[in-house]
């Protein structure tokens, strides 16, 4: 019989013991978890991230319901425990929910410290722990206004940063004379100072707090020089205590954390602590690699091993993006220390290395961390480092005398060596399971190992690690940089455009640090597609970042001539559309009328200069551009459906008509092609496009990432609705929601096969309010998408592109 085992807490730490656990010992516990928040487990970590904007919530969810289904685990939400007790091994939450256990995991976390100043108490005092703090000062910076934090730790720059970012004025005040004075030597501190004066944020050091001030809720802070700050928010940043009043409470030993021993147990063997609650030989930690460790420990434990944990070496980065910064051990100075240090003003580099002895106790790097883990690997080994003293301030690539391929400093390293400091990865257990899995992608090792899957810093070393474990067989091209102007991948730049509310294409490569002046031919018709997408009525299409068949509303072909292709809404015509062709055709000398596979005409051979006279002509029938050549929605094929054909069961034509004119002129990241069958018999070929529809006795079944070009691939099921509006509904909604999560000209099937087709068929079928959500913003954007080019062109827009070049800028000739 299963054993229970009770968790009083649901952070970080506890949800890494339980993965461990449940792969050491599938089945020896019945598990039930106390979260004091209501909601499941997330990255604590990555909160600076979603207060920015540049991660959401959804982004740093650990463990999702579908996991604890999974496992069996009994979670209660929103129940915070009141009492333990040892005697009856039960553990009463303050909604009255009792659980029994044999073993009881205590991971209660840590408490901010408020300040006890005057007015510590108002409204729009925060402190800065969890997602709830976040949402509030979320809801606080909609007003803008001025925020001041008050910290310049790790912390509270984070924060800082993130406020910023939001909108809000922000002002750092910091009691010592440099900021993150515990992490940093002020060489860095000095650096970062700068680095984040640089980026609006007004750090005051030496700055103690009298009291905050305010009537009713704050307004401001006043410090013991008479200064006053005003603010719209105080945000207390200044230290976390462990939070041990329960097991105190209930008789464990306790000093400033819950006392443990190397097995993670308390002075109860049957009760366990784990996390910033836990101190371990004197110290409790805040960091969440060493949180990692001691819960691999405990998960052994409790699966009947007798590992210890005999602590750990920590290091620091900070969560800004655009800054570098590393920190590890100790770098104070002394007697018996030796430093060495690189300066490079003009890249913004600084690196500290501190000897003790010839060996690395200490190293602080700012605007080049590349070497981090390499120093800090040393560090935690006490490797002697007397050979390569001349070259060490260099890094790992120079070590020999030479200047190695970086590739071949990671191939250097131990399998016990640390790549991702966030989640205490080492290199051996990224290989193992590179090779074990057959993992072939940078997402694939972020969803096995959650190797680079927080802050992303390590991405760097993981990619480097999966080329020399695959060889040949790595393929980057899914992580790689959009372009050889930056070094961001499609996924990074949608986000920061989001989150920095960047909207123009100057402004992207400005902030993001583009490496060009104005970028290439691939990175700016992604930019524009962005965007557009992100910022429709506020950002003006630039044609001159797309491609040339979307600059001039025409497909090139190989002699240099165009093909037009008008719209004919579900393939339908008439003898009035027909004819108009057909005198455009005799007028310009057009030598090729082809169909095509979805259901249109095509006149190929147009030349360039006739291309607006060719619209105006077709505009005048009533003709828009079919965008043919467009990233957007291409065609709605249909068949007959049951107006003409014994075998419908729906009107398929009217479907396609209502959704090709509801969605034509969309933007989308790669070319969509729609198509409804009125009947299984699937006449449209519906089962192979972006998005199909089968029309059935019952309704309407809406299939999708279906290809048929290069790669040929039958759709996926969405799912099945009843009525041509809920068709329509969910149809605009998967477009929609495509359109925000894919990158710039990767197609449906292939968008859908990357996040997985059960997470679109959730958002899409499953919850009404996202679903509702995605088909309010594609109706937004289609205020300013549903405008014909070819009647902008024929009205004058850009009039001089479609003028062959030897007669720009001449006078026509005389009579």
């Amino acid at each position: 019989m299963a054993q229970k085992l009770v968790i009083i807490g649901n952070g970080m730490a506890p949800g890494r013991m339980l993965e461990d656990l449940f792969e050491r010992a599938p089945g020896l516990y019945d598990v039930t978890i106390f979260n004091a928040e209501p909601r499941v487990n997330y990255d604590r970590i990555m909160l600076s991230p979603v207060l920015s904007g540049e991660k959401t919530y959804e982004d740093i969810i650990i463990h999702g319901d579908d996991w604890y289904e999974a496992n069996g685990v009994t979670l209660h939400r929103g129940a915070k425990v009141a009492k333990i007790d040892r005697e009856a091994k039960t553990v009463t939450a303050e909604n009255g929910v009792t659980a029994s256990y044999d073993r009881l995991v205590i991971a209660t976390g840590s408490s901010p410290f408020i300040i006890p100043v005057p007015g510590h108490d108002l409204p729009g005092v925060l402190a800065y722990r969890d997602l709830d703090d976040v949402e509030k000062m979320l809801k606080i910076a909609e007003g803008q206004g001025h925020a001041v934090v008050i910290g310049g730790g790790l912390l509270g720059l984070e924060a800082a940063y993130g406020l910023k970012q939001r909108g809000m004025s922000v002002t750092v005040l910091h009691l010592m004379d440099t900021i993150m004075e515990r992490q940093l030597d002020p060489a860095a501190a000095y650096l970062l100072e700068k680095a984040l004066d640089d980026r609006g944020i007004e750090i005051i050091t030496k700055a103690n707090t009298k009291q905050i001030i305010g009537e009713g809720r704050v307004e401001g802070v006043e410090l013991e020089d008479g200064r006053i700050i005003s603010a719209d928010m105080v945000v207390m940043a200044v230290g976390i205590r462990p939070a041990a009043g329960l097991a105190k409470d209930a008789g464990l030993e306790t000093n400033r954390g819950i006392v443990v021993d190397d097995g993670m147990a308390t002075s109860d063997p049957a009760i366990f602590a784990l996390g910033e609650c836990a101190e371990h030989r004197g110290t409790c930690y805040g960091l969440v690699a060493p949180l990692y460790e001691s819960a691999s420990v405990l998960a052994n434990r409790l699966a009947g091993g007798t590992a210890e944990y005999k602590g750990s070496h920590v290091n620091t980065k900070l969560k800004v993006t655009g800054i570098k910064l590393f920190s590890a051990g100790d770098f104070a100075e002394g007697p018996d220390r030796e430093e060495v240090v690189l300066r490079d003003a003009t890249r913004g580099v600084y690196k500290r290395v501190i000897l003790q002895d010839n060996r690395v106790i200490g190293a602080v790097l700012y605007g080049d961390t590349a070497d981090g883990p390499w120093y800090f690997d040393m560090l935690k080994r006490g490797t002697d480092v007397s050979e390569m003293r001349e070259t060490l301030i260099y890094g790992q690539a120079y070590q020999g005398g030479g200047t190695a391929d970086p590739a071949a400093a990671v191939a250097a390293l131990p399998d016990d060596a640390e790549i991702c400091g966030c989640n205490g990865i080492c290199k051996g257990k990224i290989v193992s399971v590179i090779k074990d899995k057959g993992l072939t992608s940078l997402d694939d090792v972020r969803a096995h190992t959650k190797a680079s899957a927080s802050c992303g810093t390590c991405t760097g070393l993981v990619e480097q690690l999966m080329a020399l474990t695959l060889g040949d067989a790595y393929n980057p091209a899914a992580v790689q940089p959009v372009c050889g102007c930056t070094d961001l991948g499609h996924d990074d730049v949608r986000r920061l455009i989001r989150a920095k509310g960047l909207k123009t294409i100057p402004a992207v490569m400005q902030e993001l640090e583009w490496k060009t002046s104005c970028g290439c031919a691939k990175c700016r018709p992604a930019l524009n597609y962005y965007l557009v997408c992100d910022w429709p009525g506020e950002y003006a299409d630039d044609y001159q970042s797309r491609f040339i068949n979307e600059r001039v509303h025409a497909n090139i072909q190989k002699d240099g001539t165009y093909s037009v292709v008008p719209r004919m809404w579900g393939g339908v015509t008439s003898s009035k559309e027909l004819r108009a062709i057909a005198d455009v055709v005799d007028k310009y000398e057009i030598p090729t009328v082809k169909c095509t596979g979805g259901q249109r005409i095509d006149m190929l051979g147009v030349k360039k200069e006739d291309l607006p006279a060719v619209w105006a002509d077709l505009g005048k029938a009533g003709f828009v551009s079919g965008q043919a050549y467009a990233k957007g929605l291409r065609t709605v094929k249909t068949c007959v459906g049951s107006d003409w054909c014994r075998f419908g069961t729906q009107d398929s034509t009217g479907l396609g008509i209502r959704l090709e004119k509801f969605m034509w002129g969309s933007w989308t990241p790669a070319k969509v092609k729609l198509a409804v069958s009125g009947c299984p018999r699937n006449c449209a070929e519906a089962t192979c496009k972006d998005i199909g529809v089968i029309c059935v006795d019952s309704g309407f079944e809406i299939h999708f990432a279906g290809a048929a070009g290069l790669e040929i691939r039958g759709t996926e099921v969405l799912g099945m609705v009843k009525t041509e509006d809920e068709a329509l509904e969910h149809i605009v909604a998967l477009t929609q929601m495509y359109r925000e999560q894919a990158r710039y000209l990767e197609r449906i099937y292939k968008w859908a096969k990357r996040i997985g087709y059960d997470e679109v068929c959730a958002q899409i079928m499953n919850d009404a309010e996202k679903r509702k959500a995605y088909f309010d913003r594609f109706v937004e954007s289609q205020k300013y998408a549903q405008v014909d080019p070819w009647s902008e062109r024929v009205s004058g827009k850009d009039k001089h592109e479609f003028k062959p070049m030897a007669v720009v800028g001449h006078p026509e000739p005389a009579e």
